[in-house]
């Protein structure tokens, strides 16, 4: 890897393909830390003919990048289900 890719963020993980659920796209993105990995999620929608995206952090963090990313799928379809469309700050 280069040193412009390491200083500017080249390189890193592959990002993954959307999941759908309730119409909502969802993009897990496990943020690496030096425990594991935290689940991380992008939940993408688009109202109005705007895209809608609100970042999901939580702090569970697991050992394996594989395990974070089933979490943080798991995690953003309870709130998508929870929420719908108060994700975004809308009513």
């Amino acid at each position: 890897m280069s040193l412009f890719s390491k200083l500017f963020g080249g390189g890193g993980a592959a990002e993954t393909e959307a999941i759908l659920h309730e119409g909502f796209s969802i993009y897990p993105e496990p943020i690496a830390e030096s425990g594991g990995h935290r689940i991380c999620a992008r939940i993408e929608k688009e109202i109005d003919g705007e895209l809608q995206s609100h970042q999901m952090i939580r702090a569970d963090v697991y050992s394996s990048r594989d395990a974070a990313i089933d979490a943080s799928v798991n995690k953003a379809k309870s709130m998508i289900d929870l929420e719908k469309g108060n994700i975004f700050g809308r009513p």
